[in-house]
């Protein structure tokens, strides 16, 4: 299914400069991935402290700058000889501790219910998990949509957005089951596709 994921490959393009000057300066994929999990621990711990509306429009300002940030480690693990056991295990585990502090916030609005948010918080580590398992189980690490890590970083963006600018009462409450219902579809496209791959590799 579509996902903003498909855009990947021109948004590293465009971050390739700065990638290599952070290469030249000796920094590490390892410390671009850290200081990604940093900060948004950091933001996700200000938010659920002092959850006024108005400071989630933090939210559509650095996630984009997490997405810049995950992307540049990406390459610099991969172009700069930078790949390494422990970066592996740091991508992955990062990802979903960065996501589960940024999401958990909503937690304090009670628009959104906080039941449905904690839902969606452990749906989008089943979802990634569904990812990881795909080579070991002899296909790729899936990233099928509808709801990948990008696609969630764009909802959770907006949703800062409108909880920031223009509140929506009638609208909140029903956010995140939705969300969470195109979690438990993209676990399935993950499963499903990762299987079918593994077999249309495995000879007859």
């Amino acid at each position: 299914m579509p996902s903003i994921y498909g855009l990947k490959p021109a948004f590293q393009n465009l971050l390739r400069p700065l990638a290599a000057r952070l290469a030249r300066k000796g920094v590490t994929a390892n410390q671009v991935t850290c200081l990604a999990l940093a900060l948004s621990l950091l933001l996700g711990g200000v938010l659920f402290v002092w959850p006024v509306p108005v400071l989630f429009i933090l939210l559509p300002l650095w996630l984009p700058v997490r997405m810049a940030l995950n992307a540049v480690d990406g390459i610099l693990a991969r172009e700069y000889g930078q790949k390494s056991i422990l970066g592996c295990y740091l991508n992955e585990l990062a990802d979903i501790l960065s996501d589960a502090a940024l999401y958990l916030p909503f937690v304090r609005l009670p628009d959104f219910g906080a039941d449905w948010v904690l839902l969606f918080i452990f749906l989008a580590a089943f979802t990634e998990t569904a990812g990881i398992i795909g080579p070991l189980a002899g296909a790729s690490r899936r990233y099928d949509g509808p709801l990948g890590k990008s696609d969630r970083a764009a909802v959770v963006g907006l949703l800062g957005l409108l909880v920031a600018c223009l509140p929506l009462p009638a609208v909140f409450p029903w956010v995140f089951p939705i969300l969470s219902l195109l979690l438990c579809l993209t676990c399935v496209n993950r499963v499903r596709h990762g299987i079918a791959e593994a077999r249309s590799a495995t000879p007859n």
